[in-house]
């Protein structure tokens, strides 16, 4: 076999579909391996570069085949597909995470390889997030059955309590009816005690983490932004600016160009998800704060206000925190306000 020197790999739970080519971009790999032959097939292989779309698995692998002496390049799934030639196909996979780590245009786009406690670390944000969303439709699954025998309570999680209490005492409801509501109780109680652990172990990640703090001083992101600034971003060396980086969070208009005319629409949601969500709410925070009568914000804030949407105003403070964010995180600086004093840290 002529020599390999780029192999794409479409990986699954238990198979993996091989497509290597040489220097002359002939195909001369196209194999299927089992989960078991993966890596004693690799490790037979002189070194090569090694091409994987990026997803929650690949990060193992690829410190696995770094650990035989490859080169391992992970691709956002999204710059692959263009290159899929007709149908589908684990081979047709393969061979597009092949070709796409052959264009120069697209190593910026690598996903840096995340070791064991990034991974960690990430899992802790995820866990959060999946564990909030829980409580939430628990407390809309309350708030919805008790509406059914016309006991309602304004919004918030912290009116819950006496919405329960008025169903306990309300005359009427069946008694099968209040078990069922008291079932997702104890269910949003222990949900709410669980979230709160969670927050107690991102605390403790975000004090040990110099970067983390360091971004907390930024207006608009509080703990939980800042983690997850600092667990998201591996290397924020990877942008080149701070608007790349807004850029790559999706918080910039999606262009749609074309004969001379620009044509600019709503932001491309890009990028990470919860990432940015976290920023847009810090956000709309701030912008809460100076309607309440705030003062110690961004002077061109107010003006923004006065002529634009609320949640527009939101998208651009967002991209603002994200590039001072970005600056910080290369720079190693710590936030610094107009006029110098100290910034008002909002929580998100």
């Amino acid at each position: 076999m002529e020599k390999l020197i780029r192999i794409g790999v479409d990986t699954s739970k238990s198979i993996f579909q091989l497509h290597g080519v040489d220097a002359a971009e002939q195909p001369i790999l196209q194999r299927k391996l089992r989960r078991s032959q993966f890596l004693p097939f690799f490790r037979a292989l002189p070194p090569a570069q090694v091409a994987m779309e990026a997803c929650g698995a690949s990060h193992y692998w690829a410190r696995e085949l770094q650990a035989l002496g490859h080169d391992v390049v992970l691709i956002p799934p999204q710059y692959v597909k263009p290159y899929v030639q007709r149908g589908k196909s684990d081979a047709a996979d393969a061979e597009a995470i092949c070709e796409a780590a052959s264009r120069p245009k697209l190593r910026k786009n690598f996903v840096p390889i995340k070791n064991t406690d990034q991974q960690a670390a990430q899992m802790l944000t995820k866990l959060r997030a999946q564990f909030v969303g829980r409580r939430t439709q628990l407390a809309n699954s309350i708030r919805g059955y008790a509406a059914e025998f016309g006991i309602t309570a304004p919004k918030g999680l912290s009116r819950l309590g006496q919405l329960l209490d008025d169903v306990r005492a309300a005359p009427g409801i069946p008694s099968l009816a209040t078990d069922l509501i008291e079932t997702l109780a104890r269910d949003y109680r222990r949900v709410d005690e669980e979230i709160a652990e969670l927050d107690k172990k991102l605390m403790r990640l975000h004090r040990s983490n110099e970067m983390s703090r360091r971004l907390a001083g930024i207006p608009g992101i509080g703990p939980i932004g800042a983690t997850l600034l600092s667990i998201r971003v591996t290397d924020a060396h990877n942008f080149k600016s701070g608007r790349n980086f807004a850029a790559w969070l999706g918080l910039t208009p999606k262009n749609h160009s074309t004969a001379g005319k620009n044509r600019l629409g709503v932001i491309t949601r890009a990028g990470d998800e919860m990432l940015r969500s976290v920023l847009v709410a810090g956000a709309t925070a701030v912008i809460g704060d100076l309607r309440r009568g705030g003062s110690r914000i961004w002077p061109w804030l107010k003006a923004l206000i006065a002529r634009k949407p609320p949640k527009l105003v939101a998208i651009a403070l967002a991209n603002k925190m994200a590039r001072i964010a970005w600056k910080l995180m290369i720079s190693g600086e710590r936030y610094r306000p107009i006029g110098g004093s100290a910034p008002v840290v909002m929580p998100t």
